[in-house]
């Protein structure tokens, strides 16, 4: 039996199982019933456009996409961001010498499939702004039709970010191959009600960790006090089990781990416990000079360029949301014990912006239907 349309899986949410109807959603779901009539169409031979659906945080992107690639019968892929670009760098390492290893990459994968979806396309770092900014150009040469989600539009993709003109053929590429479609509705479906499972704590000074108590309750297996070896670093925990894994704030998110880390995390466990977390939040140190610097690949000189004004915990805080993404994305519960109320957690600074997306999935895992969804 052929899987149902992203219209008909659409509908019957709506009809079925309780979801409102949301006007923006409804757009964005014509859009994507068109890109999958176009890819089942075995008499066209033009590459379908692919869709970028953007807005804030809880407008059900990440659900519209999945509804998307359940419904495909053609070879297709979906990953998170980081995944995809964990993939990438690994291949072109692995592609060193190659003449132009980017086309090798592009080719590669429309060999294997004919539509990639990745979840949550944020670009923070300059080596992932070079590398994108000429595979989107070959990825869409060879054909891959790209479904995209994201919490900003395309022109807004890496706007403060270093040597940013390296960038902006990805963005030129993906406006012309991709319908770029708003889905803000205005309510964020992450806070319509629900049974209550809490997974978040504040911690009284003086008072026993409530994690002992929820750890007990979830271990499965001989219980251990060895720390773990993540990566290559040694990650000291609380208590770990063949199921879960209960660490402190300071080893985990101030430590020199990577998203990539927190992939073979959730890789190992189906439960996390994070404890003793501060307010993440601080006074923003003065943006400093950057000098004398350039890119060796291209000798581009970038000269004097203003740093960003952070404060003493973004690094670790840039890491919590890598750790949220990650047991968000695998369904993985993150139960977290902290000094503060989760709203008080960070609220002002370089990354509050990015730090929504993390506050509004927190509060999606206090509710039961967060491992079901």
């Amino acid at each position: 039996m052929k899987p149902a349309s992203p219209l008909a899986l659409y509908r019957q949410a709506i009809a079925d199982k309780g979801f409102v109807s949301d006007a923006a959603q409804s757009v964005a779901v014509e859009r994507l019933q068109c890109c999958h009539e176009a890819l089942h169409d075995e008499r066209s031979e033009i590459s379908p456009r692919g869709v970028y659906l953007w807005g804030p945080v809880g407008r059900g992107k990440t659900w519209l996409m999945d509804m998307f690639h359940g419904s495909l019968r053609v070879p297709s892929r979906r990953l998170h961001f980081h995944h995809f670009m964990r993939w990438v760098h690994k291949r072109l390492f692995q592609l060193n010498g190659t003449a132009d290893p980017l086309q090798a990459l592009a080719r590669e994968l429309s060999e294997d499939i004919r539509v990639l979806c990745f979840d949550e396309l944020f670009v923070g770092d300059i080596g992932d702004a070079i590398i994108l900014g000429r595979l989107f150009q070959v990825m869409f040469e060879h054909g891959v039709v790209i479904v995209a989600t994201s919490n900003q539009p395309p022109s807004q993709l890496y706007a403060d970010g270093f040597n940013r003109e390296r960038f902006l053929p990805a963005i030129e590429a993906i406006e012309r191959h991709m319908d770029v479609v708003d889905v803000d509705g205005g309510a964020d479906h992450r806070l319509r009600p629900g049974a209550q499972r809490q997974r978040y704590w504040v911690r009284e000074p003086g008072a026993p960790s409530a994690l002992a108590e929820v750890f007990e309750g979830l271990a499965e297996g001989a219980i251990s006090q060895e720390p773990l070896t993540l990566g290559r670093r040694p990650l000291p925990v609380v208590r770990r089990c063949d199921s879960a894994i209960w660490c402190r704030f300071a080893d985990l998110c101030e430590q020199p781990f990577a998203a990539l880390d927190f992939i073979e995390l959730c890789d190992r466990f189906r439960l996390i416990l994070l404890g003793e977390v501060p307010a993440l939040g601080g006074e923003q140190r003065e943006g400093r000079i950057a000098r004398g610097t350039e890119d060796a690949a291209q000798q581009v000189k970038a000269g004097d360029r203003q740093l960003p004004q952070l404060a003493r915990r973004d690094d670790a805080v840039r890491r919590f949301i890598a750790l949220v993404d990650e047991c968000y994305d695998r369904r993985v519960p993150l139960y977290v014990e902290a000094e503060v109320a989760m709203e008080e957690l960070y609220t002002d600074g370089y990354l509050a912006f990015p730090f929504r997306r993390t506050l509004s999935r927190l509060r999606e895992m206090q509710l039961e239907r967060y491992q079901s969804r």
